[in-house]
């Protein structure tokens, strides 16, 4: 009779595995890798969301731009107040009802359009209500849409814009129409900048894409603002007061409206 049996002990067998040491090498490998590359994934993404925001202001540019030859040439009402029936967009975003409801972005005049709700959110927004998102970023030139800001100025030698003519005139490349607003001061469709400094930074410009914002213009084109001046880190700051020399807020002025 033949014996199969093998004598296990005549094949060597290495039992060896990751020393302490070893691992701990392993994971600090790891970490720096980790360290090294989420800069870089942080920096895409901002890239990326800036450029989707870009996208939807052009998208928006181009509505307003359709809505004019429609409405022959009058541009979309704009004016302060959430609920203007005849409004580019409608409601608060300060308000839970309207801040995370679509209904409102849809009843605007500006919305068939768009056609897309998602249009009137910049993705890089990560301001929430209850939980949920906010459905709106952006507002338009308190300027443009109405004749609301010649009555409430002191200074009444500034351009109201009601009609894409009067833009035209202007210079259209120079004149913002709709911008990427801060979270903490945005509400209504309607962005105030006072001409007359009596309220630097009424309502603050977004920071949400490296300390910059964007904006479409009359004639079509997106642009990206970089906040510049020390004193803007403060923006979004409740109660904060803005130096009428902040050379922001002077950029910002010479593109919202000419005498």
């Amino acid at each position: 009779m033949v014996c199969c049996c093998i004598d296990c002990n005549s094949f060597p067998i290495d039992r060896r595995a990751f020393s302490l040491l070893e691992l701990l090498i392993v994971i600090a490998i790891v970490a720096i890798l980790s360290a090294l590359l989420l800069p870089a994934i942080g920096i895409a993404r901002g890239k990326g969301e800036r450029a989707n925001c870009q996208s939807n202001l052009r998208q928006l540019g181009l509505a307003t731009q359709i809505y004019c030859v429609d409405n022959d040439g009058r541009l979309p009402e704009n004016r302060p107040g959430a609920d203007s029936k005849y409004g580019w967009v409608r409601g608060d975003m300060k308000r839970p009802e309207d801040a995370t409801n679509t209904t409102q972005i849809k009843q605007g005049t500006l919305y068939p359009y768009a056609s897309e709700a998602a249009v009137f959110r910049c993705p890089a927004d990560r301001s929430q209500l209850g939980g949920v998102p906010r459905v709106r970023s952006y507002s338009m030139n308190g300027w443009v849409g109405s004749r609301y800001m010649e009555g409430s100025t002191a200074n009444g030698k500034f351009r109201t814009f009601l009609r894409e003519s009067e833009l035209t005139a202007a210079g259209p490349d120079h004149i913002w129409l709709i911008q990427d607003e801060h979270e903490a001061s945005i509400d209504d469709g309607w962005f105030l900048v006072t001409m007359d400094d009596s309220r630097p930074f009424a309502n603050y410009p977004a920071t949400r894409h490296s300390n910059a914002y964007d904006s479409n213009f009359a004639d079509g084109h997106v642009a990206l603002t970089r906040l510049l001046d020390p004193e803007s880190q403060r923006l979004g700051q409740e109660h904060e007061r803005f130096s009428p020399t902040n050379s922001d807020w002077v950029q910002m002025k010479q593109v919202t409206t000419v005498r």
